[in-house]
């Protein structure tokens, strides 16, 4: 699966991508702001994490491009039984601040919400990334839990704001 905004290509992740990965989301000001990439974080690494994406182990996910070259991933994952989904994103460093973030999440939405069944969409951030928070209040998800959550490259717990989306009215129907 394949989508498309005006600058960038959500594509499906591939084995060559893993030197790229393990570059960008190495960084320790990326890492930190996951869950689970590790800092240093290694090509073998990002290739085992490719290996899982692959197997269907971490939901839906897809390599950001622009202009021909991967610069970060998205996707989302349900825990719950299919009711609800977390949407996951990480851009490269030297991306940010150009609103690849909030473009390419906003496309994974309208492609979760058009091709699953959840009622919500629920994204978090580590309470010292206000970049996140500010992506997800763009893209209308409001405020709704706080907690600790293990940080790999943090090499513990930390604070994480959750955030709530609900299935837009006009797609609920649809959705039956």
């Amino acid at each position: 699966m394949r989508l498309q905004t005006s600058r960038l290509i959500l594509r499906p992740l591939s084995m060559g991508d893993a030197g790229r990965i393990a570059l960008l989301a190495g960084d320790r000001d990326i890492a930190r702001m996951t869950a689970s990439i590790p800092h240093p974080y290694s090509e073998w690494q990002a290739a085992e994490w490719l290996k899982s994406v692959a197997a269907g182990e971490e939901g839906t996910v897809f390599a950001i491009e622009a202009e021909g070259r991967l610069i970060g991933c998205t996707g989302y994952r349900s825990d719950d039984g299919g009711e609800t989904a977390e949407i996951g994103y990480w851009i490269g460093k030297p991306f940010w601040g150009n609103g690849y973030a909030t473009e390419a999440v906003s496309e994974v939405i309208s492609h979760a919400f058009a091709t699953e069944s959840f009622d919500a969409l629920i994204g978090g951030h580590f309470e010292d990334n206000p970049a996140s928070a500010r992506v997800l209040a763009k893209l209308g998800f409001k405020r709704c839990a706080e907690e600790l959550r293990a940080c790999e490259s943090r090499e513990g717990k930390a604070r994480c704001v959750l955030y709530r989306l609900a299935r837009p009215e006009t797609m609920r129907e649809a959705a039956r």
